[in-house]
């Protein structure tokens, strides 16, 4: 790929110009590339949401971490109502309340007191690789929360790179207009001597004058473009748009530079592919999740419980406050396997949804390699066109500015008429517009290529 320092491409641009520097370029503090970056990276919203968003992730795995640890619970409760029961078994409805005990020929509604303490425990002992997977599961999700701030970073870092390369070549581009006005200028101070000298006519005067107007309305347009591109860069690094200066160094020397080559390699992992290949992750480490989900599971459990009750062992009812101390203690530990009969079924349709979730994510993938493949050949054609362009511009400039400067003096001694010199004038500047837009075109082109290839950190670090 072809590349070049951004020093040079200032030096190509450099050969253009003769003008004086304006207000607009007068503040102290110049900002680069790199500086700019740094500042957007640092100021905007989007990426420290996205770092918030990793800090949740992990906070996510150490959730899932301490979710392996056993179920311990600690009850007590203290309850007052009646004794009555009947033999036979039911269901529970949630809502019916337990009673011990109680069974006798006649209802007694007399109330009574209890008090019933439990401490319990459960742990899953083995549930073949579930935690693992849980786990895994957790990671790929704090992956992808990664992978996605890098991605947003790295489409920020291209967004500012992009801005301030067509900044510069507004910059460039004022200049041009600029030094047009005051070659219009020089011309209708020409036309207005000569006219008052009665050597040509007074149209030449105001058609002169006309041109003169229409480039000061470029040159108002183009100062309006930059006011827009610096508030866009604002708005991305948080720097006031009256702040951001950039250097743009005079020279009139025709004497293009050859351009330094250079390639900068394909990266594999390109954050814009990453994000996408970090969430293919997420349905792999789903699907080992699914197919644990539905294995058995043997279960460690433990209880140790104390009960009181103010109904004595012979049905004999006592004060209401001898209830309320503990009476009897109980332990029991056990082990305990679990499986659904339905676990197949489920587990083939949860299967067959990811399935189909990481296709769609395997597509998506797919798109994204092709659109940064297109990208990375539109940039190669760019660049060709850009290269051999910028063989024949110079020279075309070159024949611009004698043609100029050679119709000025024919001018001058009557021998063309004012359309002649405004036409040379408009050729030269025209010249000098193609030069910019060639020269930012071919640095674009870069820029699009190394964002295709990954590479984008490295050819930022070339742009001095």
């Amino acid at each position: 790929m072809v590349s070049f320092r951004f020093g040079k491409w200032f030096g190509l641009l450099a050969i253009v110009f003769l003008c004086p520097s304006f207000p607009l370029l007068a503040q102290q503090k110049k900002y680069s590339l790199v500086s700019l970056i740094e500042s957007a990276k640092n100021y905007t919203p989007l990426l420290k949401q996205k770092s918030a968003l990793i800090d949740a992730s992990k906070e996510k795995i150490t959730d899932t971490k301490h979710s392996f640890l056993p179920q311990v619970r600690l009850s007590e409760q203290v309850s007052l109502g009646s004794d009555n029961s009947i033999a036979g078994s039911y269901f529970t409805m949630g809502i019916t309340p337990s009673t011990s005990g109680g069974v006798r020929a006649d209802d007694n509604l007399q109330a009574a007191t209890s008090n019933v303490g439990v401490l319990s425990a459960e742990y899953e002992l083995v549930n073949f690789g579930l935690n693992s997977a849980e786990l895994n599961l957790s990671k790929s999700y704090s992956d992808v929360a990664e992978a996605d701030l890098q991605r947003e970073q790295y489409l920020l870092e291209l967004n500012v790179a992009r801005l301030y390369f067509n900044l510069q070549k507004s910059l460039y581009r004022l200049k041009a207009d600029e030094q047009n006005i005051q070659r219009y200028q020089n011309i209708f101070n020409v036309i207005k001597a000569l006219t008052q000298s009665g050597i040509k006519p007074g149209a030449d005067s105001s058609l002169a004058k006309a041109e003169l107007s229409k480039t000061k309305v470029s040159y108002n347009q183009t100062l309006g473009l930059i006011n827009n591109q610096k508030q866009q860069l604002a708005y991305l690094t948080g720097i006031p748009a009256a702040n951001l200066t950039f250097e743009v160094p005079d020279n009139d020397i025709i004497n293009p530079k050859p351009l330094t080559l250079s390639v900068f390699p394909e990266v594999s992992n390109n954050p814009l592919i990453d994000y996408y290949s970090k969430r293919n992750n997420i349905y792999t480490a789903n699907e080992q999740l699914i197919k644990k989900s539905y294995l058995p599971k043997i279960l460690l459990e433990g209880s140790t419980w104390a009960r009181g009750s103010s109904i004595q062992y012979n049905d004999k009812y006592k004060s209401l406050g001898d209830g309320f101390g503990y009476q009897r203690y109980n332990y029991m530990f056990g082990v305990a396997a679990t499986y659904s009969l339905f676990n197949e079924l489920h587990k083939k349709d949860k299967l067959a949804e990811n399935r189909f979730a990481m296709q769609a994510s395997n597509y998506e993938l797919q798109q994204q390699k092709l659109a940064l493949a297109s990208a990375s050949l539109q940039a190669d054609n760019a660049l060709q066109t850009a290269s051999a362009n910028l063989q024949e511009i110079p020279i075309q400039l070159q024949a611009a500015t004698a043609t100029y400067n050679q119709k000025l003096a024919q001018y001058k001694a009557g021998l063309i008429s004012l359309i002649d010199l405004t036409n040379a004038s408009f050729v030269l500047y025209r010249s000098q517009t193609d030069y910019i837009e060639t020269l930012n075109d071919s640095y674009l082109a870069q820029l699009d290529k190394a964002a295709a290839n990954g590479s984008l950190n490295q050819f930022i670090a070339t742009v001095k």
